[in-house]
């Protein structure tokens, strides 16, 4: 089991006001039919050109297919390490086509710089003419299955950890690809994004480890999530969120 003070879980510590990476791609989709009857998706996120707002409810021209589970404040803009690729590319050739460009995981902006076991819960951002605070880790749903022809595929980015993250907009301005991303404040420096999400894989039980986490700043359904494990002892059933069945 984790531990709320297990040392190998730090993130770095790089100064505040410190470039951290620099923003790719940004990227928009529109809500379209998708692979199965009634499904609506905006996943197939393309690249814009110069700057594009970024605001409350996310990017100017960006939609999502299900507001149930995707967009709102706690996940305006999705973000994807663009390194993550190769990896995929090495453990997935079938998909490879797929897995070439920026945009192969639905991401708002692709970027070059840190991953999930560098960037922490609350972790302030500023990009461009907008800042940022990182709000969670994505939970991979059944649509990306579908999206690379693998079956199990949200289960396998579940499990490796190479999932993307969501931020909310503290203040909106605009934002565009070659912009650095800078790290303004780590208020948490002990919670990666890459220890919450193995505390989701890896079925976390320990209530000490549980209270410890609900002590962090966490999104509504984050929360919902470690009070309803704290309280029963046991793990949520993931079966329609990465199979979209049951």
């Amino acid at each position: 089991m984790m531990h709320p003070q297990a040392p190998s879980q730090h993130a770095s510590a790089p100064s505040m006001s410190a470039v951290v990476g620099r923003v790719r791609a940004v990227l928009t989709g529109r809500a379209r039919p998708y692979t199965r009857p009634g499904s609506v998706s905006a996943i197939d996120k393309q690249p814009r050109s110069g700057a594009v707002r970024a605001g409350p409810a996310g990017l100017d021209g960006d939609e999502q297919g299900d507001r149930r589970v995707h967009g709102g404040p706690d996940k305006a803009v999705h973000v994807y390490a663009f390194t993550h690729l190769a990896a995929w590319r090495r453990e997935l050739p079938q998909a490879a086509q797929r897995l070439q460009a920026e945009g192969a995981f639905g991401e708002n902006l692709a970027i070059d710089g840190p991953t999930e076991a560098e960037v922490c819960l609350a972790d302030r951002w500023r990009i461009g003419g907008a800042r940022f605070e990182v709000s969670q880790g994505r939970q991979p749903c059944w649509k990306l299955d579908d999206r690379f022809g693998v079956d199990g595929m949200a289960r396998r980015v579940q499990a490796s950890g190479r999932t993307g993250w969501y931020l909310r907009v503290l203040a909106p301005g605009p934002v565009a690809a070659g912009d650095a991303i800078v790290l303004e404040a780590r208020p948490h420096p002990d919670w990666p994004l890459a220890r919450l999400m193995q505390a989701i894989d890896r079925g976390e039980r320990d209530p000490a480890t549980l209270r410890a986490i609900l002590e962090l700043p966490l999104p509504a359904a984050w929360r919902k999530l470690f009070e309803q494990r704290l309280a029963s002892g046991r793990i949520e059933s993931w079966v329609r969120r990465l199979t979209g069945r049951g």
